[in-house]
């Protein structure tokens, strides 16, 4: 028999379920960051554990700067503003090395999903928005780890950086963001299609597709009318448009910062309220 102090205190800490999601309570704060922090905690350990696979994310960005990066810098024309074409094109590969590495990080909740993981934490009196922002927070410190190494690539191509302590904090907040968002659509994905197969072959349908409908590797004006009405809708825009105003000498924001940072917190919020809703459905 649980006592009725005992079975206050669970109420307090794990409130009932209201439409499939448990409400925070004040009192309940406490354990809902500490079920992040488990789940940040246990993502963290798997990356120590296999520290290679984020080197080998470097590989596609070298290629890109070095090849794809040294070709269109000898074509004139390419409104760029102030910048020279390598310059331009940084921030973009920065926000692509985040969305690729991010779009498929909900694979992880399959094969969770696969070993019994999943159904451990469902039956669990976890709060689902705490197991989704957990996995959200810890593809954001990759994203961070990311970073570093795509900085260190850059300023050994001799492109110009902003090395301001507030231009790094704010590229570390929307390189944060950025992966925040990615992930959590990815688990979204996940969700939905619930096999390995079908969601390898969605996430190399829209990797590819979000990359090319942004302003990364070109701006918005040399677009059609069509894709810049699709640009506008893509989260990968305003990632890279904060990332150039903040990242090189002499970048300009096309929309504003407010604009860019408030665009991907609400499109966040959107993803992990839809996300903590669809896991559950996983199992089935």
């Amino acid at each position: 028999m649980i006592s009725d102090e005992a079975a206050g205190q669970k109420r307090l800490l794990y409130p009932e379920k209201k439409g499939g999601l448990r409400t925070v309570s004040p009192s309940g704060l406490a354990a809902f960051f500490g079920q992040v922090f488990a789940i940040v905690e246990v993502e963290i350990r798997k990356v120590l554990r296999d520290p290679i696979e984020l080197f080998s994310r470097v590989a596609q960005p070298i290629l890109w700067l070095a090849v794809f990066g040294q070709v269109f810098s000898r074509i004139k024309g390419i409104p760029t503003g102030n910048l020279s074409y390598m310059a331009f094109m940084a921030p973009g590969i920065l926000a692509q090395s985040v969305l690729f590495s991010a779009i498929f990080y909900g694979i992880s909740v399959i094969w969770e999903r696969d070993l019994g993981i999943v159904q451990k934490l469902l039956v669990s009196p976890s709060y689902r928005e705490a197991l989704v922002s957990g996995k959200a927070v810890a593809a954001g410190i990759r994203g961070l780890a990311q970073m570093v190494l795509i900085y260190i690539l850059i300023w050994a191509m001799r492109i110009n950086l902003n090395h301001g302590v507030v231009s790094i904090l704010g590229v570390m907040t929307a390189v944060f963001l950025g992966s925040a968002v990615f992930s959590t659509f990815s688990l979204v994905v996940a969700c939905i299609v619930k096999t390995r197969e079908r969601f390898m072959g969605i996430g190399q349908l829209l990797t590819m597709p979000m990359f090319f409908a942004s302003n990364a590797i070109y701006p918005v004006a040399l677009m059609p009318a069509w894709l810049r009405v699709i640009a506008r809708f893509n989260p990968l825009t305003y990632l890279v448009d904060a990332l150039r105003q903040l990242m090189v000498q002499g970048g300009q924001s096309v929309y504003g910062p407010g604009m860019d940072f408030g665009v991907l917190a609400a499109v966040f919020l959107v993803l992990l309220l839809l996300a903590s809703r669809l896991y559950s459905g996983i199992v089935r």
